[in-house]
């Protein structure tokens, strides 16, 4: 009977597998999920790493607020992690948004 009391029984509930990827959505605002999608590009198994522990550390209430795509692009290069991301300056004239080329090339 000690035995028995000693062994785990199987109708235990397991703990329930998050997804890193859901939890992050949460807190992550403006481009920072962009960030992180050109980040898994050039590094995939740093970034699930990191995506696990930022996770974790979110679900654990040691990192709260929200996290801006300029905040995590300066965290992953400071951690060694050095990529480029795809920029664009636009310009609104006129009600219409133009690329910097056109508005300095002076097209309509």
């Amino acid at each position: 009977m000690l035995l028995l009391q000693n062994k785990p029984t199987e109708t235990e509930p397991k703990p329930e597998q998050m997804d890193p990827r859901k939890v992050l959505s949460k807190v992550l605002v403006g481009r920072a999920s962009e960030v992180l999608d050109t980040a898994r590009r050039y590094y995939p198994a740093e970034i699930t790493e990191l995506e696990a522990r930022l996770a974790n550390a979110v679900l654990s209430g040691g990192l709260a607020g929200p996290i801006t795509g300029e905040d995590l692009y300066s965290f992953l290069r400071r951690a060694g992690l050095v990529f480029s991301l795809d920029t664009k300056i636009r310009v609104r004239e006129g009600g219409k948004l133009k690329s910097l080329e056109e508005k300095l090339r002076g097209k309509d």
